[in-house]
């Protein structure tokens, strides 16, 4: 049987493209530990790097999102869910956030920049609130005979002293600004999830979810691990692309222990609150 040129040599042309055909690539990003504490924490400036090269760097067909966080600066929140969209934006990348342990407060926020939330069973969701902390000292500085002495230009240059007794004012105008940060979470959350949420009175009052009630109230999309979602969306042989913060090399070297050990106390604190 006579076969042209032609076609043996577009059989074998063909040959090779399967030889050598791209395997899809799904970049992985993980963002673990509490938001804006300490230089090791999450911040817009320690995720810049790694977000830019994993939605740039060999076409991903997706990025994954591996959310540990219990949450914390709300500003640094913002910064990094924003970073997210403009780069999803930019590279028509969608973006998919898979919840280990939690992904409450600030971290339910960066989650909610994702197009998709998946979850594990035990996962905890959800936190859609703002919380300002402190101590007062100022019963103990008297029983110990010292005087707190402030000067301010501007009377609300002084807010909530510790060391001065609680001023009623300055509890009122707290309130208003925490309403305001609460305000432009739920705006943020209305935004990004949409028809999705469920109309339940406690989705915005500070309340935490688990993995299939997260799901029932709208705030993730499914119950599933990042491997087999992704593989059952883009074929057993896709390609895992990993990205992490990376230290310093003072941090590598122990000059930085001081601030890794504060750091990790306050992370410690905020996955306590959470039972974590």
């Amino acid at each position: 049987m006579f076969v042209s040129d032609t076609a043996s040599k577009s059989r074998g042309m063909s040959k090779l493209s399967t030889v050598f055909k791209r395997k899809p690539t799904v970049s992985v990003v993980r963002l673990q530990g509490a938001i804006g504490m300490g230089r090791s924490g999450i911040s817009d400036r320690n995720v810049t790097d790694m977000l830019n090269k994993a939605f740039k760097r060999g076409k991903p067909k997706a990025v994954a999102l591996e959310i540990n966080s219990p949450g914390g600066s709300p500003v640094q929140s913002s910064l990094i869910g924003a970073r997210i969209r403009r780069l999803s934006e930019e590279k028509d990348v969608p973006v998919i956030a898979f919840v280990e342990d939690v992904a409450a407060s600030g971290g339910y926020w960066i989650a909610s920049a994702a197009d998709e939330i998946f979850a594990d069973p035990s996962s905890i969701l959800g936190s859609i609130g703002v919380i300002s902390a402190g101590f007062g000292a100022h019963v103990f500085l008297q029983r110990q005979g010292f005087e707190r002495r402030v000067y301010t230009a501007g009377k609300s240059k002084s807010m909530l002293d510790p060391f001065r007794p609680e001023q009623e004012e300055d509890v009122e105008r707290l309130n208003r600004l925490l309403e305001q940060l609460h305000g432009n979470f739920i705006d943020q959350v209305k935004t990004r999830r949409g028809d999705k949420l469920a109309d339940d009175p406690d989705l915005f009052t500070g309340e935490v979810w688990l993995g299939q009630s997260a799901v029932d109230v709208g705030l993730a999309d499914g119950i599933g691990h990042l491997e087999k979602v992704m593989k059952e969306r883009f074929g057993d042989d896709v390609n895992f692309r990993r990205y992490g913060q990376k230290k310093g090399l003072l941090s590598r070297f122990g000059a930085e222990m001081t601030d890794q050990a504060f750091t990790q106390i306050e992370e410690r604190a905020a996955y306590a609150r959470f039972g974590l």
